[in-house]
């Protein structure tokens, strides 16, 4: 089983950026960085079958695939990470200035947020929307062991995908780790941690 995380960003900006003022510059790709991080990486090693979309309004969709990349010259930290990310970004077009780039196996799509769960919901994909207000996670325990994949929507860091119209016509199941406020990447670990535990 696969497990998917979906998170959009629509304030990434990297016309500017700055390896010294990385949110400042950036539109916060810090954020970005760490859920990237938080979803693909345990411990010493990838984890195995979770991908996450990145969908970033101003460039395109970056989808990470744990399985595309070599762990030992993969960027492990925050701010190594989006070094190559911005580069990637930069010269996604160019295979030639991107060979040296730990990040180039990136899968790099023109699909949207809403196009994207459309074709997952045709797969039959199990999808949820973490929204504060929803259902309690752990009550669809048995939804989560019987889907052949998962999607987990973060959304984005202004709330405007969890609370738009067109993903509310989706009726995809809203859920919550509880009533605690959580950062987006604190919310991808905590999502493996409970799956790992319990698949």
């Amino acid at each position: 089983m696969s497990i998917i995380f979906f998170i959009k960003s629509t304030s990434v900006d990297i016309s500017k950026y700055n390896i010294k003022d990385l949110p400042g510059s950036s539109g916060r790709l810090d954020v970005i960085s760490r859920c990237v991080l938080a979803a693909l990486s345990n411990k010493d090693i990838f984890e195995k079958k979770v991908h996450i979309w990145v969908f970033l309004e101003n460039y395109g969709t970056f989808i990470f695939d744990s399985e595309r990349f070599e762990y030992d010259i993969f960027p492990k930290n925050e701010l190594l990470f989006s070094n190559y990310f911005v580069n990637l970004i930069r010269n996604r077009d160019s295979i030639i200035k991107l060979k040296d780039n730990p990040l180039r196996a990136v899968q790099i799509s023109k699909i949207d947020i809403i196009g994207a769960l459309k074709q997952f919901k045709e797969l039959n994909y199990a999808i949820f929307v973490l929204n504060e207000s929803g259902e309690d996670i752990f009550t669809h325990f048995k939804e989560f062991r019987s889907n052949k994949g998962l999607i987990f929507v973060i959304g984005s860091q202004s709330g405007d995908v969890i609370n738009s119209k067109d993903l509310s016509a989706m009726n995809f199941t809203n859920v919550s780790l509880g009533t605690q406020s959580y950062l987006a990447s604190s919310v991808i670990r905590l999502i493996k941690l409970y799956l790992i535990a319990n698949l």
